[in-house]
């Protein structure tokens, strides 16, 4: 095989990336990336799934695919039925998030859920995709994905200049991922990403206090909108060149900054950043929950803690991610809807508190109004502290009705890297998420996609797998 090279000056860095991403086979994989894109494609597909039955805007934006009509070509997970690719594309990216349950990757991003399903659609339209190409090509958008978030040099980039990165590089990873299914040549593809790149967008504002459906939905219009850049491409429509170093390109007009060249184009082929940077969610909110979950379960264990030895916990610092989902307090102990508490640190580390885990039956209707939660809910507050005492990483400290003080920091958190989520772990998870269909799934079909999946790279078609996890109900 040929060497590749690529530029890290910036120079050229859009067309190395695409050309990057278009040609990245199943060979050049290490085992362990392989492995790591199955784990993102079992999950993804749960946690969708899962949604369907338990988040009542899944609903609105399948009944909205279904009115429309249209060619039947890909599959609608857990409601059931195709709808043309790009508008199955739209419904299983929103529920995707719609849990929170879905995987973590720089920046706070959720690449999965704007590949993943985007990958099924387009391989359904096709026909007789393979396991091989769906591994290559969603590990082949999540990579441009993580190293353009990677490359952001302005610290805590989301916040300070108000994007979600799923919405804003969901749209260029889905494109990479349509383009390739769809047999896009190098020009094509760089065209789909151009047309994709026209679409960016995802405005923080979706989320500020109150979270609205827009928060949750973010993957479903880039999932929609990648799709419809490759189509529009293969049809021979053009769109801009160099949108990431370009006068107008990424950089100066989306989060303005001089990007790190040799994170975004070094070592493409040979590096693979999401190995060191990928994080499953062991619990179904929120990512900037999972520290103080994990200090509290912890805490909980250590000390053999229950609901009625507690008299506070407090929240002591952490980043802006830990104030915004803090605060205000009022709100955040009495959340009204299933987003807006897993956007919220006092409830679901109430959650932890009075229940010893935080499952998914939290955040039911039945959930939100468990009187033992809120009660502990009362108990939990945000204290953040003055820049010399601060940490990115925010300490959980518990007072004890008997005068403790207990206290913890968690850096190593559970489905991170250093401190990954098993097989098994992430196949409970699956099945679990899979129980909460709209359209029942037997227990056999959810066990036939997780040996499906977990051996790949052996199947022919990769349309049998989400047929297995829609039974033909509501045809669009």
């Amino acid at each position: 095989m040929a060497t590749k090279t690529y530029s890290v000056s910036g120079k050229d860095a859009s067309i190395d990336l695409i050309r990057h991403a278009g040609s990245l086979s199943y060979e050049e994989l290490p085992d362990e990336l392989v492995n790591l894109t199955k784990q993102c494609i079992l999950d993804t597909l749960g946690v969708t799934t899962g949604a369907s039955g338990l988040a009542p805007e899944g609903r609105m934006a399948f009944e909205y695919v279904r009115d429309m009509g249209g060619a039947p070509e890909s599959t609608i997970l857990g409601f059931g039925g195709k709808a043309p690719a790009q508008w199955a594309a739209f419904v299983n990216g929103s529920l995707g998030h719609m849990l929170d349950y879905d995987d973590v990757e720089p920046g706070g991003g959720h690449h999965s859920i704007a590949t993943v399903p985007v990958a099924f659609a387009a391989a359904e339209k096709e026909g007789a995709i393979g396991g091989r190409e769906m591994i290559a090509v969603v590990a082949a958008g999540q990579d441009l994905m993580a190293r353009i978030a990677l490359s952001i040099t302005i610290p805590e980039w989301t916040m300070n200049e108000g994007w979600f990165p799923t919405n804003l590089l969901g749209y260029l990873g889905g494109a990479v991922v349509a383009g390739r299914l769809y047999g896009l040549n190098e020009g094509q593809l760089e065209n789909a990403l151009g047309i994709a790149f026209n679409q960016l967008s995802g405005s923080r504002q979706m989320a500020v206090a109150e979270a609205t459906h827009m928060r949750s939905m973010q993957a479903g219009f880039t999932g929609q909108g990648a799709v419809m850049a490759a189509d529009l491409a293969r049809r021979g429509v053009t769109g801009p060149k160099q949108i990431l170093e370009g006068r107008y390109g990424f950089y100066k007009t989306y989060v303005r900054c001089e990007p790190d060249w040799g994170q975004l184009t070094g070592g493409l082929g040979d590096y693979f950043p999401l190995l060191q940077c990928h994080a499953f969610k062991v619990w179904p909110a929120c990512a900037a929950t999972r520290p103080s979950n994990a200090a509290i379960l912890n805490l909980r264990r250590e000390h053999d803690l229950n609901p009625g030895d507690i008299d506070e916990v407090v929240v002591l610092g952490g980043n802006m991610h830990t104030e915004l989902l803090s605060e205000p307090i009022e709100l955040k102990r009495r959340p009204e809807t299933s987003i807006d508490a897993k956007y919220s640190i006092p409830f679901t580390s109430a959650v932890a508190m009075a229940k010893g885990n935080v499952t998914l039956s939290a955040y039911t209707d039945q959930g939100l109004h468990d009187p033992e939660v809120l009660a502990m809910a009362d108990r939990v507050r945000y204290q953040p502290l003055p820049p010399e005492e601060n940490h990115f990483v925010p300490g959980i400290e518990i007072h004890t009705r008997d005068g403790r003080r207990l206290f913890q920091r968690v850096e190593a958190l559970p489905g991170a890297p250093g401190n990954p989520a098993s097989q098994d772990l992430l196949e409970s998870k699956f099945r679990d998420c899979v129980s909460f269909s709209a359209s029942p799934v037997a227990p056999a079909n959810a066990d036939r996609v997780i040996e499906m999946v977990n051996n790949l790279e052996t199947v022919s078609d990769v349309g049998e797998i989400v047929r297995l996890l829609a039974p033909a109900y509501g045809t669009p």
